[in-house]
């Protein structure tokens, strides 16, 4: 299995914002991890953005994803956007995303925006990889 890499849509080169965010790719059999770290936010979002990287792996046939979101300090309004984004275009392209290892205090945000009611959140990157396979009824994560 490859090493983790920062993806580039067009050349597959390492692209971080030197601000405040990096997003890292990696594969776990057919399913790829985005580990994003610092801050997903208008302000320190690195290009491509998150949603623009979700669909270069679309348009390269991978539709299951997961965002690993420990290392995640902040997410403003354009972050949840970007997640939304990402959601939807895999949702309808007929693959999914899961959530995992979200910090307690950017989990109040989804709670909040009544998000967790729409995504997979999973406590452990694990556990979202075992969503795939036993995938949870719409709307419900698994346990934190």
């Amino acid at each position: 299995m490859p090493g983790p890499s920062v993806l580039d849509i067009t050349q597959g080169v390492a692209m971080e914002n030197p601000k405040k965010l990096a997003i890292t790719s990696r594969s776990a059999g057919d399913i790829v991890v985005f580990d994003i770290d610092g801050e997903l936010s208008r302000w320190a979002s690195a290009l491509p953005t998150l949603s623009e990287l979700v669909k270069s792996q679309l348009s390269s046939g991978k539709d299951r994803i997961i965002l690993n979101l420990e290392k995640t300090g902040f997410v403003d309004s354009f972050g949840v956007g970007e997640i939304i984004t990402s959601f939807i275009s895999l949702r309808n392209s007929g693959g999914a995303l899961k959530l995992c290892r979200i910090p307690d205090k950017l989990l109040l945000v989804f709670k909040i925006t009544g998000l967790e009611k729409v995504l997979t959140i999973c406590p452990t990157e694990e556990a979202a990889l075992e969503s795939f396979a036993n995938p949870p009824a719409p709307g419900q994560s698994k346990p934190r």
